[in-house]
């Protein structure tokens, strides 16, 4: 049976991040100063003593979210993973941890991601909502629905585990999806706070100015399978991994779908990387047979 790792994204930051791995480790120290030199800005600070608000920002939260991510997984000792996937922004960290991309490299393509995520949020009003206990197909059909009759945008976006799938659009479009989400018997339909309709066609500006930082950025052969969330499958082809890192900016999240497939392609245990222990308690959910386990 095999050993998964996988790495979370945006939503996981704590104010006093990275903290703890600063004071105890001088490899995380080196690490911390590297990105505080490539970023411009001491985002250390900002983790260390940054209030929630401040760790909101998109253009501080991808980098912070990735940056303890890869300080965490580097604290493992003798880690080695037999697949290898992220959640949205987590999917760099992965691509780290498989060797696909440097340190340095992925850095710069997630500082550039949440820059660019940054202005697109700003073009138009957009949102996000998380509905929970309605049936996947019916959230689909509702979202399809809504975009057909009013012409706003409203995707299904992250599938996080069964029973819980963010939709992502307009404001007026997310607003009517709620309601019709609540009147066809969800638990519960409720806009989250964040800036943006992330991996929806809102994020297109944003895709373009990924797609061509990604062009000029070298790609490693994978040591190991990543799972990609648009695709919810092993991925080792490094033209392929690179369209699927694109196409994940207007794309959905298939996290449940992603899980799954590595469970069926034998994974036994998971073991989460970053901030907190989102993932380890969504696979729970997803498959309750497998050990999944946070290293924070």
């Amino acid at each position: 049976m095999k050993h998964a790792y996988v790495f979370p994204g945006q939503g996981s930051q704590f104010p006093g991040m990275g903290k703890a791995h600063y004071d105890n480790s001088v490899f995380a120290r080196k690490l911390f100063e590297q990105a505080n030199e490539a970023l411009g800005f001491r985002i250390s600070d900002i983790m260390f003593h940054g209030t929630d608000e401040d760790l909101k920002q998109t253009k501080v939260t991808q980098p912070a979210v990735f940056l303890h991510s890869i300080i965490a997984y580097r604290s493992i000792e003798q880690a080695r993973p037999e697949m290898v996937a992220g959640h949205s922004l987590g999917e760099f960290s992965a691509l780290v941890a498989n060797s696909v991309l440097s340190f340095e490299d992925a850095l710069k393509l997630v500082s550039i991601r949440a820059q660019a995520m940054q202005k697109a949020c700003e073009m138009q009003p957009s949102t996000m909502a998380a509905v929970l206990a309605l049936d996947d197909a019916k959230v689909e059909e509702i979202c399809a629905a809504v975009q057909a009759e009013t012409g706003e945008v409203v995707v299904a976006a992250n599938y996080n585990c069964p029973g819980q799938l963010v939709i992502s659009g307009s404001v007026k479009g997310i607003e009517i999806a709620c309601e019709r989400m609540k009147a066809a018997g969800a638990k519960r339909a409720l806009v989250l706070p964040v800036g943006g309709a992330f991996h929806s066609p809102l994020m297109a500006p944003a895709r373009d100015e990924l797609k061509a930082a990604i062009e000029q950025t070298k790609f490693q052969q994978p040591s190991c399978p990543v799972y990609q969330n648009v695709v919810a499958k092993a991925v080792l082809d490094r033209e392929e991994i690179k369209q699927n890192l694109i196409d994940q900016l207007t794309g959905p999240v298939r996290w449940t779908q992603s899980v799954l497939a590595m469970i069926g392609d034998g994974a036994s245990r998971f073991t989460e990387a970053g901030p907190g222990k989102v993932l380890q308690g969504l696979i729970g959910k997803i498959d309750k047979t497998v050990a999944a386990e946070s290293v924070a």
